[in-house]
């Protein structure tokens, strides 16, 4: 015997297979803001063994040094963080005695820096707000977006933030962030996913239904993961953007806002650039 599913359960499985147009919702705050998926996200950040949230400790205390060196980063410097997280680089570079300021949009993770700012007896600023919409005052000699942060944005978001980056820079003062390049895009797979509390449990501590449908765009070289969460009283749809980059494509982007890219390396640790790499890190001036 067939049995036909409910008009309703066709609707709900089509709209969870559905293609959205690149960039087309914006659901960063469901998973950083939530109080459970901020909790695991914050657990991440904080294991100093897996890049997951962060880069290992390990890699970061490599490139704290690189910054200090290559930026002759001293008392003098001013420096801001964008998406600082739980201050993983902030606490490092305020060590220096530099002037630091880490805005993320996080409670959870400001409020887990701020705390341990204060138990190190460390001064930075931490501001709890988006970046897309904060407007920090003053002029900085180092502005640095880590993680891949940039690829998550829209077009329109990322021309917006870099001419904030380029009102912000300091005469002399550089930006440094990291990109999914290329091979990343290629390397990826479109399909469909199901699991019941998926990934461990980590979009909710109730029972639920995961779905996460994968897509490409091959005329912008963009990717989503689309997340699907059905709880029993609640359905959640979160998307994972993420834009992919060759040294040029960046460039052009960089130019639009008034800003070149100076230096190309294999990651903000200064590694030499590797064009078969899936990531790669950007040093921006002005024009």
């Amino acid at each position: 015997m067939i049995l036909v599913p409910p008009a309703s359960l066709y609707s709900a499985l089509e709209s969870i297979v559905e293609k959205p147009a690149p960039f087309s919702a914006y659901t960063a705050s469901e998973l950083w803001t939530d109080e459970h998926t901020s909790e695991r996200m914050l657990a991440f950040h904080l294991d100093s063994e897996i890049d997951v949230s962060s880069r290992r400790a390990k890699f970061i205390d490599d490139s704290v040094s690189w910054l200090t060196e290559y930026f002759e980063l001293s008392e003098s410097s001013r420096i801001v963080d964008f998406g600082c997280g739980p201050g993983l680089y902030t606490s490092r570079f305020a060590r220096l005695g530099a002037d630091v300021l880490g805005i993320d949009f996080s409670p959870r993770s400001i409020g887990y820096a701020r705390a341990q700012a204060k138990r190190e007896d460390c001064d930075v600023t931490y501001i709890e707000a988006n970046y897309l919409e904060f407007q920090p005052k003053g002029k900085f000699d180092l502005i640095t977006m880590i993680m891949c942060d940039y690829c998550a944005l829209s077009p329109g978001q990322r021309g917006m933030l870099l001419r904030k980056f380029e009102r912000l820079l300091s005469d002399g003062g550089c930006i440094v962030m990291d990109v999914y390049s290329l091979n990343a895009f290629v390397d990826k797979r479109e399909g469909l996913s199901f699991e019941k509390d998926q990934l461990s449990g980590f979009w909710s501590a109730s029972p639920y239904f995961g779905f996460v449908a994968r897509f490409k765009y091959d005329d912008e070289s963009v990717s989503l993961d689309k997340y699907t969460i059905v709880e029993e009283h609640r359905q959640r749809t979160v998307y994972n953007w993420l834009q992919h980059f060759t040294p040029e494509s960046l460039e052009r982007e960089a130019h639009a806002a008034g800003l070149r890219v100076d230096e190309v390396y294999c990651d903000v640790a200064g590694n030499p650039y590797d064009s078969d790499a899936a990531e790669f890190a950007v040093v921006l001036k002005r024009l």
